[in-house]
């Protein structure tokens, strides 16, 4: 059940929007001001879906979703405008700010409910995206979409071919892979002794940017590598 933020200082069409979002059946939080809003999510975290009326007495729905997008747990949260004020150049304003739609007021309640709706199944498909191009090992945090890699809550910074080493390691996870295949499929070259000495120490470095992750990647005699199919102890406990 998707959780809904509504902030809108005209009581009516506050009470009609939650109960018709309520009858589709999702979980409605209605406030009248800003500041309430935000209170909620900083007691309750994100909601899947913020419907905000522009013209709030106080601190503006503008202000509001500034906030929103400032936060880092809130700066994905899908935002909806209403507002009376639908010139071009409002609505530019609005998806300059970040909102991913904008309705002028007054509206049809059905065709609300359905770009509620559309909303909320386009910001699912980009959170499994997002989800399926992350790999998490322990405290260990790989990121294919951004090319980004975190140890604990800090990034670590690898090279390209580092990253590719590390992500190749994640993605077969308890399976060796020969130093042969590393070079194949991270370096795109053939073998040769020289060359398979470069796969040692890429892997040294990796191991040493990686912390106490670092020891799930183990050394096969006369084969290869191999990650870990589990992090143990050093890649699930906190960092001191």
């Amino acid at each position: 059940m998707s959780n809904i933020l509504i902030i809108e200082d005209e009581e009516d069409l506050l009470m009609t929007l939650e109960y018709n979002l309520k009858n589709e059946g999702y979980q409605v939080f209605p406030f009248v001001s800003g500041e309430e809003g935000l209170e909620w999510v900083s007691r309750n975290g994100p909601p899947d879906l913020a419907m905000l009326d522009v013209m709030l007495p106080g601190m503006s729905g503008i202000e509001v979703c500034h906030r929103l997008r400032m936060d880092e747990r809130t700066r994905k949260t899908p935002i909806l405008f209403l507002s009376a004020k639908g010139e071009d150049t409002d609505r530019v304003v609005g998806f300059e700010l970040g909102a991913d739609d904008y309705v002028v007021k007054p509206f049809h309640v059905r065709e609300l409910m359905l770009r509620v709706r559309a909303i909320l199944r386009r910001s699912g498909m980009v959170a499994q995206a997002d989800e399926m191009s992350q790999e998490v090992f322990g405290l260990l945090r790989l990121d294919r979409m951004r090319h980004q890699v975190w140890l604990a809550d800090q990034e670590i910074f690898l090279t390209a071919m580092e990253f590719k080493l590390l992500d190749l390691l994640l993605a077969n996870k308890g399976r060796v892979q020969s130093r042969d295949i590393l070079l194949t499929k991270v370096w795109n070259l053939n073998n040769t002794s020289v060359q398979t000495r470069t796969v040692d120490v890429h892997v040294k470095r990796l191991r040493e940017k990686l912390g106490p992750v670092g020891d799930a990647i183990e050394t096969v005699r006369n084969l290869g590598y191999r990650l870990r199919e589990r992090p143990g102890d050093a890649g699930v406990s906190r960092l001191s």
